[in-house]
């Protein structure tokens, strides 16, 4: 039985998604995983340059959005670079986008879920995660409809809450523009470093190319919801920044474990600050659900191809969706909600995506000008600067994620071997 037979077995998913669906999924992921939890961490690195690091990290997504956006319109199926790497590149480079995006985002997923704990019930931060696991793979087996309105609910509810918090840091009594000025404490492999961080909270707009197949349209609207996304995110996160910097300063930034909180408090409207948890927590669960979304449909375009159990490789004859793909990502979730730490997620997280953008840059690389290709500047300078930001994560992240990635390339090395005809 040939691909197309097994594909046609197995289901289509439908395409329900338009231009503005699209965006309020890549910012749902973004905003979420990105204002609460990678500022402080990524001040930590960075010290007062970490404006700096913000626009690195934002110049570098850019060219990864632009030649994500490339390639999704050429090829608007579910799976993202995995399709890409696979259909440019070769069968190897496409599986080892797929299981760097799996695995991490599979990571993150539990890092946004303890989030989602912390924020609502520190003492039991666990069993919330565990229940908004489940609460949230529900939501997304019943289809992508209901998916899009929630998402669409979080983030305006995200939205208006990080307004009044940039607006009260900046008009309190803390705040000092002197804090925002490039000072000795910053360091350019510090700056990268933080940059790299930072990446993490702009890997959202990959939910919508990994929904490539879900997307009315696809050539015209994927082109569109990339970089609009991007774009709101990058200006929402630089206006937090400022005022969070303005108020705490890096250093106290740096140390913070609810930096917005923090800075409401420290500006004098420490009424803000209840309204600023529930918001974390909101945007957690927003970043969660997106994440969800976008490794099951990586899941499912994996599985198709036999790279993951084929039994994941079934679309609900009713709801449209990979049911399979998204149990199974949702039971593994919440088995390492026990286990992960937020702030080794992240860096973890960040490597794994920056090896998934480094491959969608070359295999944008590879398109023609009748394909639709991007400047070959950009392509070039998003394989450079995912690399360079990569191997300049702190030790740690940069041997997990290392180590992982090996592991998966000897897995399928494995793999083909024991396929081989010859074997």
């Amino acid at each position: 039985m040939g691909a197309e037979t097994h594909r046609a077995a197995e289901g289509e998913l439908t395409r329900r998604l338009g231009v503005s669906d699209a965006v309020l999924i890549g910012l749902g992921s973004m905003i979420g995983a990105g204002i609460f939890a990678a500022l402080a961490p990524a001040a930590d690195a960075a010290g007062s340059g970490l404006l700096a690091a913000l626009g690195i990290a934002a110049a570098v997504a850019y060219c990864n959005a632009t030649s994500s956006a490339r390639l999704a319109a050429r090829y608007p199926a579910s799976g993202g670079t995995y399709v890409y790497g696979r259909e440019r590149l070769g069968d190897f480079w496409g599986y080892l986008a797929g299981w760097g995006f799996v695995v991490g985002k599979t990571a993150s997923c539990a890092a946004m879920a303890l989030t989602v704990g912390s924020y609502v019930w520190p003492g039991q931060a666990h069993a919330v995660a565990v229940a908004a696991v489940v609460a949230l793979t529900a939501v997304n087996y019943t289809g992508m409809r209901k998916t899009a309105w929630l998402t669409r609910a979080i983030v305006s509810v995200v939205l208006a809450v990080l307004a009044a918090v940039v607006v009260a840091s900046l008009t309190g009594d803390g705040t000092d523009a002197s804090r925002l000025e490039w000072g000795a404490d910053a360091t350019w492999n510090g700056v990268l470093q933080a940059a790299g961080l930072l990446f993490f909270a702009f890997a959202g707009f990959a939910r919508i190319a990994t929904l490539g197949e879900e997307v009315r349209d696809p050539a015209r609207t994927i082109p569109r919801a990339i970089p609009l996304a991007l774009g709101i995110a990058l200006v929402v996160y630089a206006a937090v920044a400022i005022a969070v910097l303005a108020v705490l300063g890096p250093g106290r930034l740096a140390g913070a474990t609810a930096p917005l909180a923090d800075a409401v408090r420290a500006a004098g409207v420490a009424w803000l600050a209840p309204a600023v948890r529930v918001a974390a927590a909101v945007a957690a669960l927003g970043s969660l659900l997106a994440l969800i979304l976008g490794v099951s449909r990586t899941t499912l375009a994996m599985a198709r191809d036999r790279h993951l159990p084929h039994a994941l490789a079934v679309v609900h004859p009713r709801f449209k969706v990979p049911h399979r793909a998204e149990v199974a990502v949702g039971i593994i979730v919440a088995l390492l909600v026990a286990t992960v730490d937020l702030r080794g997620a992240i860096g973890f997280s960040s490597f794994g995506v920056l090896a998934y953008y480094a491959i969608a840059n070359a295999s944008a690389w590879t398109l023609t000008s009748d394909e639709g290709r991007p400047p070959k500047a950009i392509p070039l300078l998003g394989l450079a600067g995912c690399l360079l930001l990569a191997f300049t994560l702190p030790a740690t992240s940069v041997a997990w994620g290392t180590g992982v990635m090996v592991l998966g390339a000897a897995a399928y090395g494995l793999r083909r071997l024991i396929t081989s005809p010859t074997a």
